[in-house]
C-alpha cells in the first residue's frame, strides 16, 4: 500500500481508503471481516458520514485493540433522528451526535472531524460565522479530533472554505464527469443525463482551481464519489458515453492535485479486495488516456490530464509535474515562494527542454508541451 501525506496536517494516509457504505446493513462479523482485510493490505483511513448506530457499534467492536491503525474521518452535523439520517446545524443535535460516535467507536478522538454537507454558500457563511466552526475548533483544540475537514459536491462553496484557511482537509466528489460540471447547489444536477448531451470540452475551472489552491495551500482532498455512484462503470449508466473501469477511475482521482485518498465504497469483501488491488495493478490496468482521449461526449483537448504519457523525456524532464506547477501559479496569478521552492528541487527544469517534440507526439490530449516549457521557463527562470 502506499502512503501520501494528508496536506498540510501531520497524518500519512493510504491512497485507497474506505468509505462507510461497505458497513452498512452489515452483521458484527461481516465488519470485522472487512476490517480484517484492511488491516492486513494497510488500508488505513475510514469515511463515517453515516452516523446509523449499529454501523458505528459494529466498527468500534472491530476495531478494538488496534484503533491506533486506523485515520478516523468522522462527521460532525451528521445524526441519527427517528431512525433515519439527518444532517442538522443544530448545536444540540451536533453535541450529542459526536458524543455518542465517540462512544460506540470506543474512542476518546477521531483524526479528522468533517464539518458535514455544505454545499450552498449560504449554508457555509452560516458555518464559518456560527457555532459549528467554532465548536470543531474547540474539539480541535482539546485534541479531541485532530483537524478540521468539510465535506461538498459544490466547488465554489469548497474553495471558499479551503480560501478561508478554516478546514484543514477537503472531502470532494472527484472523477472525470463531475469534473466537467460547473458549480451548484444541487447535486442531483451532477447526475442529470440532459447536463452531458450537449458537447463539454475540459474541466470545469472552478474545479480545476480548487485543485490548485488546495495543493497550493496545504490542504489534503479525501476523494468521494470516484466512481459516480457506479455509473461510470457501466456503460449504458454512464454520462460519459462508455464504461470505465474502477482502476482508471481510481487512477484519475489519485493523479489530481492535492489527492491524498479515495474513499472506495466497497460493499463486499470482493470489492473491497479489487480496490486494494489498484496498489499492485500494472499501469495499462491503471492508464485512463486512452479511454479518456476516445470518449464519445467528452474532449479533454489541449488540457494536460497529468497521466504521464508524454514521459520519458529525453532531458529528464518530469513533464506533467513542471506542468502542474505552471498550472498552480497561473490559478494563483504569481508564483507562490512553495511552489518555486518545489520547482527549484527537481532534477530537471524546464530551461534544459530540447524542443524535440516526442512528448508532443504521445500526449493523447494534445497539450503544447513545448510552448507550456518555453512558459515555464520564462516564468521561473533558470
Amino acid at each position: 500500500m502506499n502512503y501520501r501525506p494528508l496536506g498540510r496536517t501531520a497524518l500519512s494516509v493510504s491512497e485507497i481508503g474506505m468509505g462507510c457504505e461497505g458497513f452498512l446493513d452489515k452483521s458484527a462479523g461481516e465488519v470485522r471481516a472487512l476490517v480484517d482485510a484492511m488491516e492486513r493490505a494497510g488500508v488505513n483511513c475510514i469515511d463515517l458520514y453515516s452516523p446509523n448506530p449499529d454501523l458505528r457499534r459494529n466498527l468500534g467492536e472491530a476495531l478494538r485493540g488496534r484503533r491506533e491503525k486506523f485515520v478516523l474521518q468522522t462527521h460532525l452535523c451528521s445524526v441519527w433522528k427517528d431512525g433515519q439520517y439527518k444532517r442538522t446545524r443544530d448545536m444540540e443535535e451536533v453535541k450529542a451526535g459526536f458524543a455518542e460516535a465517540l462512544r460506540l467507536l470506543q474512542t476518546d478522538h477521531v483524526e479528522i472531524g468533517m464539518i458535514h454537507y455544505a454545499d450552498a454558500m449560504e449554508d457555509w457563511r452560516a458555518v464559518e460565522s456560527g457555532p459549528i466552526l467554532a465548536y470543531a475548533r474547540e474539539l480541535k483544540a482539546a485534541g479531541t479530533i485532530g483537524c478540521i475537514g468539510l465535506s461538498s459536491h459544490n466547488p465554489e462553496v469548497a474553495l471558499a472554505a479551503v480560501e478561508s484557511g478554516a478546514v484543514d482537509v477537503l472531502m470532494f466528489s472527484v472523477n472525470p464527469c463531475y469534473d466537467l460540471q460547473p458549480a451548484g447547489e444541487d447535486v442531483e444536477e451532477l447526475f442529470k443525463e440532459q447536463n452531458y448531451r450537449q458537447e463539454l470540452v475540459n474541466m470545469d475551472s472552478q474545479r480545476q482551481a480548487l485543485y490548485e489552491t488546495c495543493q497550493r495551500l496545504g490542504v489534503g482532498i479525501t476523494v468521494m464519489k470516484a466512481f459516480g455512484g457506479g455509473d461510470l462503470l457501466s456503460e449504458t449508466l454512464s454520462p460519459a458515453g462508455r464504461a470505465l473501469t474502477p482502476y482508471q477511475c481510481l487512477h484519475y482521482a489519485l493523479t489530481r492535485p492535492a489527492v491524498a485518498s479515495v474513499m472506495c465504497g466497497a460493499r463486499t469483501l470482493e470489492e473491497l479486495e479489487n480496490c486494494i488491488g489498484y496498489e499492485d495493478a500494472p499501469e495499462e490496468e491503471r492508464d485512463y488516456a486512452a479511454a479518456f482521449a476516445a470518449l464519445p461526449r467528452i474532449s479533454w483537448r489541449g488540457h494536460c490530464m497529468y497521466c504521464g504519457h508524454c514521459a520519458p523525456c529525453p532531458a529528464g524532464i518530469s513533464v506533467a509535474e513542471v506542468t502542474k506547477f505552471l498550472n498552480l501559479s497561473r490559478a494563483q496569478g504569481s508564483v507562490p515562494e512553495t511552489v518555486r521552492e518545489h520547482y527549484a528541487l527537481l532534477p530537471h527544469t524546464a530551461s534544459e527542454c530540447v524542443g524535440c517534440g516526442q512528448c508532443e507526439e504521445r500526449c493523447p490530449f494534445g497539450v503544447p508541451v513545448r510552448e507550456n516549457m518555453d512558459r515555464v521557463a520564462a516564468l521561473f527562470g533558470k
